[in-house]
């Protein structure tokens, strides 16, 4: 019999997977990647920019993958940096206008499947309830990620 602990392993990472592979569907209908959804929505809450290593963060990514991403980024001129004399990890990271467009579409095709999800379970359940759940099991696994687990 599966415990627990693995059961819930198991739905974070297929929940997490499903994710993704929507993102990669709607991004592919647009020509992108699908990994360029998340940076996308990030940026376009920043509309001030940001920097990689705050995308990092944000994102909870490490610097060698999002160095690939906005470079390719960059490249299909979604985003720009600042321009200095060198590029660095402090330069800021805005969306050009093709790069709202975009996020804005991103951001309504997740509104709509967030909606979907939402309309399909949560009928008779207090949205709020179940997002400050899912907030706080964040924060508690966090605090062990970073803490260890205390056993007495």
């Amino acid at each position: 019999m599966i415990s627990h602990f693995e059961q819930f392993l198991y739905v974070i990472s297929k929940i997490h997977r499903q994710i993704q592979k929507i993102e990669r569907a709607e991004m592919v209908k647009q020509g992108y990647k699908g990994a360029f959804a998340q940076y996308l929505a990030t940026l376009r809450r920043y509309e001030e920019g940001l920097t990689s290593s705050e995308l990092c963060e944000i994102c909870d990514k490490d610097k060698a993958a999002v160095s690939r991403i906005i470079a390719e980024m960059e490249e299909k001129g979604l985003i720009e940096r600042e321009k200095k004399i060198v590029r660095t990890y402090r330069s800021k990271i805005t969306l050009t206008e093709k790069g709202k467009e975009l996020a804005k579409y991103v951001s309504e095709t997740s509104r709509l499947a967030v909606a979907a999800v939402s309309g399909g379970i949560f009928d008779n359940v207090d949205q709020e309830v179940v997002y400050n759940t899912l907030d706080a099991l964040f924060e508690s696994l966090q605090k062990i990620a970073e803490e260890g687990i205390c056993q007495e």
